[in-house]
C-alpha cells in the first residue's frame, strides 16, 4: 500500500466511508484507504504531467 505524506491529506478513510455511505456505496475502512491512496497518487501524477506541459 502506498503511503504518501499523511499531513497533506484532508480526507480521512473514515470520512470517505461516511461520504460514500451517504450515496449508497458501502466500503470498508481498508477499501477506503486503498481508494484514497490511489486517488492521491493519481492526482500527483496528473499534476506532474500538467506541469511538464507548461
Amino acid at each position: 500500500m502506498l503511503k504518501p505524506e499523511l499531513k497533506k491529506r484532508t480526507l480521512t478513510p473514515e470520512k470517505a466511508v461516511e461520504i460514500l455511505a451517504e450515496h449508497g456505496t458501502k466500503v470498508t475502512l481498508e477499501e477506503a484507504e486503498i481508494m484514497l491512496d490511489f486517488i492521491y497518487e493519481f492526482a500527483k501524477l496528473a499534476i506532474s504531467l500538467r506541469v511538464k506541459e507548461l
